[in-house]
């Protein structure tokens, strides 16, 4: 019909025009992008020029055919990975697209209007560019956000393998030094290894959020990965853990080289902290020979023997002297402060300290004795926690 070839001779030369101007409209996005999407300007110009090209042609074709095709068959995954990868946010990709969009609607709609083009195929067209826009941009948007899925996981390993490799002592010096640039840690501060795990029902994973945003230190933060079940990484101070229902150990600070030994310190200083069913953060110095006494079952075996089990015997009477003994010992050797606290005669003390001596064969004081019933006192405690692994 002459009506209907007419219409499609003009629209074709509307399309020729639109395809003419593809480098103007092209060169203006580019100005446009950079100057009102900052995150565009890590992109290559060849690159942008490349992808308004096929995003014009695609637009041509909907153009001409008046259909859409199925969001199936938009292959945006390269270009949103590519932008994922640069650090070009979600919401900025988006943003570049409406425009490059309202770009090419706009170039239809002043190219239609000045060859005369029917007003109802316009209409129709500028539909099918809207409908395109959305289709294009769905399908940008799952891409991207799958790219950043991926991308995350592909961080969380290399900085699990990194960590890994740091605390088991298997990194050479330009591996540390190249992990710390990436990572922002400094190799001339010192920093503590530290492994910990949830006393609640906290998984792993979200202690390791939680632990490092609650570690940060001079405007930087901790580097933590979970493994074998733990949150284990370095830190440089002692994190605080207000509320947090957690049990860790922290090492002594060493530089990166050796953060491996300080690693084992934080190891041994976790499982002896759960051994003693303590809630929080603790180093050497918090729990000192205490971790001895965890390490070395035979010895406070010995102990338990020579100091405590001879009191067994006595019944309800040797837990009284039991009890007075680990006050005596704990409050600096006052018999009165003992006394005052269970709300018993200081004669009661005496006869319970003097009975001790008996059933022991040992001196109070004697500085043996002091170091040695402390072991097995604290040994004792380990035996009214259930002990997990560390």
């Amino acid at each position: 019909m002459p009506g209907q070839s007419d219409a499609t001779a003009s629209l074709e030369r509307v399309i020729a025009a639109m395809a003419a101007k593809q480098r103007q409209v092209g060169g203006r996005l580019h100005a446009d992008l950079t100057d009102h999407v900052p995150s565009y300007r890590a992109v290559p110009r060849e690159l942008l020029v490349q992808i308004w090209h096929r995003h014009l042609q695609r637009a041509l074709a909907v153009v001409r055919e008046g259909t859409v095709p199925a969001p199936e068959d938009f292959d945006e995954a390269a270009v949103a990975r590519d932008r994922a990868a640069r650090g070009v946010p979600l919401g900025d990709g988006l943003r570049a697209y409406r425009r490059a969009s309202s770009a090419i609607r706009d170039l239809f709609i002043t190219e239609a209007t000045e060859r005369r083009l029917d007003p109802g195929l316009v209409v129709d067209r500028t539909k099918c560019l809207w409908e395109l826009a959305d289709v294009a941009s769905l399908q940008f948007a799952a891409v991207h956000r799958q790219a950043e899925v991926d991308s995350a996981l592909f961080d969380a390993r290399r900085r699990a393998d990194f960590l890994r490799g740091l605390l088991h002592g298997t990194l050479s010096t330009v591996e540390i030094h190249s992990g710390a640039a990436i990572y922002g840690l400094d190799p001339s501060r010192p920093y503590r290894a530290i492994r910990a795990v949830a006393d609640g029902d906290v998984g792993p994973d979200a202690l390791e959020r939680r632990l490092g945003s609650r570690g940060r230190s001079n405007g930087r933060g901790p580097l933590l990965t979970v493994l074998d079940e733990a949150v284990a990484g370095v830190v440089e101070a002692k994190p605080e853990t207000g509320g947090l229902e957690v049990t860790a150990g922290l090492g002594p600070p060493t530089d990166l080289a050796a953060a491996h030994r300080s690693f084992r310190a934080a190891g041994r200083l976790l499982e002896a902290a759960r051994a003693y069913g303590l809630r929080g953060v603790y180093d050497l110095s918090d729990l000192s020979w205490r971790v001895a006494v965890v390490t070395e079952p035979e010895l406070a075996e010995l102990l338990l023997d020579r100091y405590l089990r001879p009191l067994e015997a006595e019944g309800e009477f040797g837990a009284l002297i039991e009890q007075s003994v680990r006050e005596y010992l704990a409050g600096g050797r006052h018999v009165r402060e003992v006394a005052r606290s269970a709300h018993v005669h200081v004669n009661t003390v005496r006869y319970r300290l003097r009975r001790f001596e008996e059933l022991t064969g040992t001196s109070l004081d004697a500085p043996d004795t002091a170091v040695e019933l402390s072991w097995a006192l604290a040994a004792r405690e380990l035996g009214t926690h259930p002990r997990g692994p560390a």
